[in-house]
């Protein structure tokens, strides 16, 4: 559905705002290092305590071998086992020793024995093994990564803020530029971005850009609007030359009939070339009255085409301009009438009025894009110049209503006219003016 009035601006919030995707960025850039940097720290840190623990358990080993070498018997803190009794990760490890001397390790870290290394040598055709404890190289290693863990937290609770806070000036850019942009699209022509600030960034050359495109369009569309108020000005005097000379042909005679008809469209093109003109350039001004809506609805359907149907379902008065309201509803019967298909419904609710007719309803381009001058979506080039519509929303726009287009669900195109936001003075007074005119026959 076309809309008339400014297109409400769409606002960015929650998660999908780009402070916070840039804030989310970091955060997990900085999760992303914390990450590398913790893991080359646990290695090196689990490498170290590793090895501390071999030299533990090697300098328990040779404690132990030079023990059993003087005593021939079992050292305190050692065992001595036969080659059935040794673990078999041990006995692999003992296996695949070739220098005589040679030690062999094995980390227990399953249970029942957590966290054990062992080393161990052959001597006498039995093995002679110690262990160490490493429990507490585990524990330490353990608490530096709950340091780790705990240092990215509370820098993410610092960065995450702080990347916020150093992208808003950013994003008030980017919102100064999409506001600008949207006064733009809704008719300001004047609104430009601007440099704000002081930095010289993309946004800073995008802002450029976009000022300039809005000034080439500014001055494009002026130009054009410049040449149909001087066309449609220079054409008035000849026309009405002639208007004045069809007036004197033989009015029975048919060439002349059809030369009056074509210089009557001429003039009525003319005309509605001026008045678009006027719209263009801001001239027209609502001159505002307090009117009774239904009876004002009521005399123009009359007047315009009375076998339309006027439904009054509750009487406002309302203050606007009489005139702009009577120029809207014209053009809407007209193109009802012209495009559309009887029966022509006209339905008065409050301060709304809705024209809806029974034909093919509106072309998907104008509910799409709205009105365009010279665009009607007929097959038949010649049924009009698409400029009457175009009329009635500037001209809704100049009173300030809301002029839409839409498809009724069963069929027919429904144009609608809602002055709710003009100042409504009060119910219509009872009997004052022609009442609803009876519904045509549907047959």
């Amino acid at each position: 559905m076309e809309r008339s009035g400014p297109r409400p601006p769409r606002r960015t919030s929650g998660l999908r705002a780009l402070r916070w995707k840039i804030a989310a960025l970091t955060a997990a850039a900085c999760c992303a290092v914390a990450a590398v940097i913790g893991v080359l720290v646990h290695r090196a840190t689990e490498e170290q305590s590793e090895k501390a623990g071999r030299d533990r358990a090697f300098a328990q080993l040779s404690a132990a071998e030079a023990e059993y070498g003087r005593t021939g018997e079992r050292p305190q803190n050692a065992e001595l086992m036969a080659a059935d009794e040794v673990p078999e990760p041990l006995a692999r490890s003992l296996s695949e020793l070739s220098v005589p001397g040679e030690i062999a390790t094995w980390y227990d870290v399953k249970a029942p024995n957590w966290y054990w290394l062992w080393a161990a040598v052959p001597v006498d055709g039995r093995v002679l093994a110690v262990r160490t404890d490493m429990s507490a190289e585990v524990r330490r290693l353990q608490l530096l990564d709950r340091s780790i863990v705990k240092a990215v937290l509370a820098a993410l609770v610092v960065v995450v803020p702080l990347a916020a806070l150093a992208t808003e000036p950013m994003n008030r850019r980017l919102r100064h530029g999409a506001r600008t942009a949207r006064a733009i699209a809704d008719g300001d022509l004047d609104a430009r971005i601007g440099r704000r600030g002081r930095a010289r960034d993309e946004i800073t050359d995008m802002s450029a850009a976009m000022d300039d495109m809005a000034g080439a369009l500014q001055r494009r569309l002026e130009s054009e609007k410049r040449f149909t108020a001087d066309v449609a000005h220079e054409l008035r005097t000849p026309l009405m030359g002639l208007v004045t000379a069809a007036g004197l042909l033989d009015e029975e005679d048919e060439a002349a009939r059809l030369v009056r008809e074509r210089v009557a469209t001429l003039r009525t093109l003319t005309e509605d070339l001026l008045e678009i003109s006027r719209l263009d350039a801001g001239a027209e001004v609502a001159r505002p009255d307090a009117v009774p809506l239904a009876d004002l609805v009521t005399d123009v359907v009359h007047r315009t085409d009375g076998s339309a149907y006027v439904r009054v379902k509750d009487a406002l008065t309302v203050r606007t301009d009489p005139r702009r309201v009577e120029r809207i509803l014209t053009n809407l019967l007209t193109n009802a009438r012209r495009h559309g298909a009887a029966p022509v419904e006209v339905t008065v609710t409050g301060p709304v009025v809705e024209v809806r007719d029974h034909g093919p309803g509106f072309p998907p381009e104008l509910l799409s894009e709205g009105p365009q001058r010279f665009r009607t979506g007929a097959v038949e080039r010649g049924r009009g110049h698409g400029l009457g519509l175009t009329i009635a929303l500037g001209q809704a726009q100049v009173l300030g209503a809301r002029l839409t287009f839409a498809d009724a669900e069963d069929g027919g195109a429904v144009a609608r006219l809602d002055l709710r936001e003009l100042p409504v003075v009060g119910p219509a007074p009872r009997g004052d003016g022609p009442g609803p005119s009876v519904p045509p026959d549907r047959g």
